[in-house]
């Protein structure tokens, strides 16, 4: 429920001195001429712990903001402003013409997620700015949380204008600790990460985390609500000055608006631990309600596919003798599927178009029409038989126009046959994304430009008419539309399992110790974890490979959230290892609960999850390359007496020479309980807590 704040919350300095307070409801901006004279310079606003104080100035017309956590400087002034080719530009000769406040504490449910419940609870604050010649500027919304803060621009029709630069920066200090991956390359968001000085830094895609010095608290620096805009990229200019880089249309231009319009939330989440930060709700909560009203149709699932096979080189996705995608290999994959409890089979390379160069083959795809080894309506009818479904896969290679020729026959097709949910693609360098124009010239645009945001935001819209989810590959990042469109399931958008396959490098062992606290603030990840066989055949110590023990495989099901959640293995190798294999049969996909209860990016990371449809509970911890003994507290669990079935690193196991080794112990414990987690070099452990029947 929205409630005035109190007067204590807002201090507002005006220009003759003085304090005042408003506690009128939010407004939009207004277009009216407003009084100079009646103008302030301050505006500050705090959470409602008050531990978080953030606030906007206009010393000498120029806008900026500052924040402050338990009294200390985190964020240091830092500009705001935005520049137009044409008309005036938001960044000088600026006063704050009149402010709105407002706060909320209300608990919302996700119809899938990391947690069932979500309470937002926050102050907010409308700044609307006015020139100094008195006439309106535009307006600066901001909301500050227990954990964190968002800002954005809010901006009254002018007509058609087109961005040429954000002018937002976050100055921090330069000698912070910074986890991050270049931004504007040509391999989009997969990147291992880099853990440098932020000094280091040079432009980087967000979300960012940050260690201020001294042992300070940690800051994700990110964004919330991506649509009809630019994606944000983070240029460091002077040290410590990270400032807004928006991926620019082909012709230069970064965004192109027509209209009233807002942009997405820039986003700092706050907190004193790591893992303070994977427990944050800031960027689900500054985005709008569900959408798309029933949303039953949307079921988190576990799924299995062909597809590893491809990877390893066993099959192709291209037709041929060796071709993966066919009506025999497919048939087994159901039973498969079936046999163990599985919802779904991924089916890639199904469809016209992967033979020869399928990286270039962008305009030539067809997303309706079958090679001829491949039976579509007979297998959507056979896996209807056994309780499985097809998911199925679309790969643009980064052909958006070739697929928005065709993507409503082909969801259309998908509603009809029964398949549920798709896995698109986008492979193609950064800045190749192919836009064919009506006048048929092709010009090439980013991954996360405005043309790209706009486009997977279309195909969620259409699959949602068809009752479709979406899994998307090469996508644009995450920033919390899942809450306003539930079929936005899960993507990738970070270096994947695929990796450890024919990567040079592959995934070294730290990389799924940092991604909890850096991309999977984002949201969901597609990661498809489960490989069994570690070396593919070969001698273990012989790249590429998954530098990971086996118990460290099973640990990444909790650890790593995703709806849509994948055995990514050939079957035989979940054949041959049976217990381990228990384990992926019985995690679950969809929580009522998630808590983060320890980590530190790059050493280590310990998630507890619980099961939305039991009383059972979860546990993952993986370690970098190096061993690790954990302390784990079991206050989290309920009034029960739980067995804890431990899938945990046998005696010898390690990454590098031995990674196989795997024992399987049995507890019983309660929430008074503390477990000692002995997790080998590259290793983890995977507990499923089991109450009483």
């Amino acid at each position: 429920m929205n409630k005035p704040v109190a007067a204590s919350l807002i201090a507002i300095t005006l220009l003759g001195g003085g304090c005042a307070t408003s506690e009128t409801t939010p407004a939009e901006p207004t277009l009216e001429t407003v009084s100079v004279a009646t103008a302030v310079t301050t505006a500050k606003i705090v959470s409602p712990s008050q531990n978080l104080e953030v606030a906007l100035t206009t010393d000498s017309g120029t806008l900026a903001w500052e924040a402050k956590w338990r009294g200390e400087t985190i964020v240091q002034p830092s500009a705001l402003g935005l520049v137009f080719k044409t008309g005036r530009d938001f960044n000088r000769d600026l006063v704050i013409a009149s402010t709105a406040q407002s706060n909320k504490d209300e608990v919302w449910e996700q119809p899938w997620g990391e947690r069932q419940f979500v309470r937002d609870h926050h102050n907010e604050i409308l700044v609307d700015l006015a020139f100094t010649d008195g006439s309106p500027a535009f307006s600066i919304r901001l909301r500050v949380f227990d954990d964190g803060l968002g800002f954005r621009y809010e901006v009254p029709d002018t007509g058609p204008r087109q961005i040429t630069d954000e002018l937002t920066e976050f100055r921090v200090d330069e000698k912070a600790q910074s986890w991050w991956i270049p931004a504007a390359g040509w391999n989009r968001y997969e990147e291992l990460y880099e853990t440098t000085p932020l000094s280091e830094v040079h432009r980087a895609h967000t979300p960012i985390t940050l260690e201020l010095p001294d042992s300070g608290p940690f800051l994700s620096i990110h964004e919330a609500a991506l649509v009809d805009y630019a994606g944000m990229w983070l240029n460091q200019g002077r040290p410590g000055a990270l400032e807004a880089d928006l991926a620019p249309w082909s012709d230069g231009t970064k965004v192109k608006v027509d209209g009233a319009f807002v942009t997405p939330w820039r986003t700092v989440q706050v907190s004193d631990t790591a893992a303070g930060l994977a427990n944050s709700d800031l960027i689900l909560n500054l985005n709008e309600p569900n959408a798309l009203g029933d949303v039953s149709w949307a079921k988190p699932s576990k799924y299995i596919g062909i597809w590893w096979c491809m990877h390893i080189q066993e099959c192709t996705w291209g037709s041929g003798e060796k071709h993966g995608a066919t009506t025999s290999r497919t048939r087994d994959y159901i039973d498969f599927a079936a046999k163990h409890g599985f919802d779904g089979v991924l089916v890639e390379g199904w469809n016209y178009g992967w033979d020869g160069d399928w990286f270039s083959n962008g305009e030539i795809f067809s997303f309706t029409q079958a090679y001829e080894d491949f039976d579509l309506e007979g297998l959507a009818a056979y896996a209807a038989e056994q309780d499985v479904y097809l998911i199925g896969h679309h790969e643009t290679s980064g052909a958006i126009t070739n697929y928005e020729e065709q993507m409503e026959d082909a969801y259309a097709l998908y509603e009809r046959l029964g398949i549920p949910a798709i896995k698109t693609g986008y492979v193609a360098d950064g800045g190749e994304i192919s836009r064919r124009d009506d006048d048929g010239k092709t010009y090439k645009e980013w991954h996360d430009g405005q043309y790209a945001v706009n486009h997977h935001l279309r195909a969620l819209k259409l699959a949602a008419k068809y009752k479709i989810a979406i899994n998307a590959h090469e996508p644009i990042k995450d920033t919390g539309l899942r809450r306003t469109y539930p079929n936005a399931f899960s993507r990738e958008g970070a270096r994947g399992q695929e990796y450890n396959a024919w990567g040079v490098p592959p995934n070294d062992p730290a990389h799924t110790t940092i991604l909890p606290f850096t991309r999977m603030l984002s949201g969901p990840m597609d990661f498809t974890p489960g490989i069994f066989d570690l070396s593919f055949g070969k001698p273990v110590m012989e790249d590429p490979r998954v530098q990971t023990t086996l118990a460290k495989q099973l640990a990444l099901y909790v650890l790593l959230h995703s709806p849509i959640q994948m055995a990514a293995d050939l079957p035989r190798n979940y054949e041959a290892r049976p217990d381990a294999f228990e384990f992926i049969k019985q995690v679950p996909v969809d929580w009522s609960e998630s808590i983060m209860l320890d980590g530190y990016p790059g050493d280590f990371a310990v998630m507890a999850r619980k099961d939305r449809n039991s009383q059972a509970w979860f546990l993952g911890a993986v370690t970098d390359e190096e061993a690790r003994t954990i302390q784990v507290d079991l206050s989290f669990l309920d009034s029960f007496a739980y067995e804890a079935q431990i899938y945990r690193d046998g005696e010898g196991a390690d990454w590098r020479t031995n990674p196989y080794p795997l024992e399987i112990d049995f507890q019983s414990v309660g929430k008074e309980s503390t477990l000692t987690l002995e997790l080998a070099a590259g290793g983890g452990v995977a507990i499923a807590f089991i109450p009483p029947e």
